[in-house]
């Protein structure tokens, strides 16, 4: 169509490997018209964030690339260089998904985005500040005039994004390729964020691409939706058709790829594990010439009880405290106040009293690729906590435990020989976990095990962490963001803000009847796509 901006006419992308060629995306054809927003959907490995850096010309040399891609008519992938330098930034702009990675830690935040100004513009250092300063405003950054000397690891989360939608719109372009730019963020910045790319898209007029696997976004976010699988579009209309009428059985198990089910009551009268009273964690501030020491108290007075068996949901948003609690009862970050473990007092524990009590205290954490070491196979992976914890096993009986281990979180236990980076997100979440289960322990921290899955494989997750809780008698405290996967993993929940509890009680009373304001704003924020 003449009106189009962008047009993808017949994809296809393949990558040129040593063993192989892998075809990432397969004659896909889509287009998008000034103003609208259409939503790519999908799985992790589906195509969705190859398709639009095929767009943006961004590929790997080793890429082979067939088709069209034609923004305005031009097509891009016939553009010299020169030329697409040009188009990238003024015209086309890309938001990534983890900020963090994307924004350069070691130049302030207004340095980086004055450099799209000063390169696409050709303003100089004095002419940009104030336009970095607009910039900064409109995409609602407190006191920009002050944080603009601020360097990313200042800012939160939502924050970090927000400096990446205002370097993206330094330049007003026409089309806003938005990668999966919520999915690390709480529930109530990522409403936040929506709300502000809604209200930049109707100032600006620009088209929005949408790339995420989340389709509770998608549905009150975007105009038209593609769907996406193993590399082929498989369904495409209206964001009304295909959710109010999907033909695809692949659309429609995305669409149905909620936590499901509740977990059984913990009987009353079960011992507690873990306690903790008037539990508290600070952090020491930069130090000021002729200053007494500063302190951020970010864990404040906590009292907890943890029944055996029993698993306690933390939510909050980012910042509240949830992470830091958790590692202060494991005795990972220094705190005051009470602890104890299975009957015993663990908070005057030294390092080495401590060590002996770590198999039976394991934690999961929320990036499994970050946390698995890529030197070693998943057999290493696995085994090592046993050559600490059990040097008196052998090393046959150290790889009869692996398998064994492997098998429970379902996976092949032939697969023990290769390493993190050959396997998917949801099985290197479930090798952390085994190398947590192998240990054999009786209370596990799962510190946001779910948050960058894929929604079928966090419901296969879950599945897997219910089935062994109830085989292991296992104890967890469940931190999350993500309130529909606490619902259907937690017997309580408390919520937390600025190191502090404000609310808690067991997990029907609080999703049915919150009483704080704070809890009511989460559970609005969490559960507005379900309603729209």
């Amino acid at each position: 169509m003449a009106d189009n901006l962008l047009e993808i006419d017949n994809l296809s992308v393949d990558f040129q490997l040593p063993n192989g060629i892998v075809s990432a995306v397969k004659e896909v054809s889509f287009s998008i018209q000034p103003g609208e927003t259409l939503a790519l959907v999908g799985e992790s490995g589906s195509g969705k964030s190859v398709s639009s850096t095929a767009a943006m010309r961004l590929l790997p040399e080793l890429a082979q690339t067939s088709g069209a891609i034609r923004f305005k008519g031009e097509d891009l992938l016939s553009v010299t260089p020169k030329r697409m330098r040009r188009i990238r930034g003024n015209a086309i702009s890309m938001i990534f998904q983890e900020p963090m990675t994307s924004l350069n830690p070691l130049q302030r935040i207004g340095r980086q985005i004055a450099e799209v100004l000063e390169k696409h513009l050709g303003l100089n250092g004095r002419q940009a500040r104030p336009k970095v300063i607009e910039l900064l405003e409109q995409v609602g950054i407190p006191e920009p005039s002050r944080r603009i000397d601020s360097y990313p690891y200042e800012l939160s989360g939502g924050q970090r994004q927000r400096v990446m939608i205002a370097m993206a719109l330094a330049c007003e372009p026409e089309l806003l390729i938005a990668d999966e730019p919520t999915t690390a963020l709480d529930v109530t910045v990522q409403a936040q964020i929506l709300a502000l790319l809604k209200d930049l898209q109707a100032r600006y007029g620009m088209a929005i691409l949408f790339i995420t696997h989340d389709l509770g976004i998608v549905r009150h976010f975007a105009d038209r939706v593609c769907v996406m699988r193993h590399g082929e579009l498989v369904e495409s209309g209206t964001t009304g058709e295909v959710f109010g009428n999907p033909r695809h059985a692949y659309t429609r198990m995305l669409i149905d790829a909620d936590p499901r089910g509740r977990k059984p009551p913990v009987d009353a009268t079960m011992p507690m594990l873990l306690e903790a009273k008037d539990l508290r964690v600070r952090f020491a501030l930069k130090k000021r010439l002729f200053r007494a020491s500063e302190y951020f108290e970010a864990v404040r007075g906590i009292n907890l009880s943890i029944r055996r068996g029993q698993t306690v949901g933390i939510v909050g948003e980012s910042g509240s405290g949830k992470s830091t609690l958790g590692r202060a009862l494991l005795r990972l970050l220094k705190s005051r106040g009470e602890i104890r473990f299975d009957g015993s007092d663990i908070a005057t524990l030294d390092t080495s009293s401590m060590r002996p009590l770590r198999s039976r205290m394991q934690v999961v954490f929320q990036d499994p690729f970050g946390s698995l070491s890529p030197r070693m196979t998943v057999g290493e992976v696995i085994s090592e906590g046993l050559r600490v914890h059990h040097p008196e096993l052998n090393r046959r009986q150290r790889e009869a435990r692996v398998i064994e281990t492997l098998g429970e979180v379902a996976l092949d236990p032939a697969m023990r020989n290769r390493y993190p980076h050959e396997f998917s997100g949801g099985q290197r979440q479930r090798i952390a976990i085994a190398r947590a289960l192998v240990l054999k322990p009786k209370f596990l921290l799962l510190d946001e095990p779910t948050s960058a899955l894929d929604r079928s494989v966090q419901v296969t997750v879950i599945d897997l962490l219910r089935d062994l809780q109830q085989k292991h008698d296992l104890t967890y405290l469940f931190i999350s963001h993500d309130l529909s996967v606490v619902r259907a993993l937690a017997d309580t929940v408390v919520v937390m803000k600025e190191g502090q509890v404000v609310e808690q009680g067991t997990t029907e009373d609080i999703f049915a009847n919150p009483r704080e304001r704070y809890t009511q704003e989460l559970m609005r924020a969490a559960f507005a796509n379900d309603a729209a």
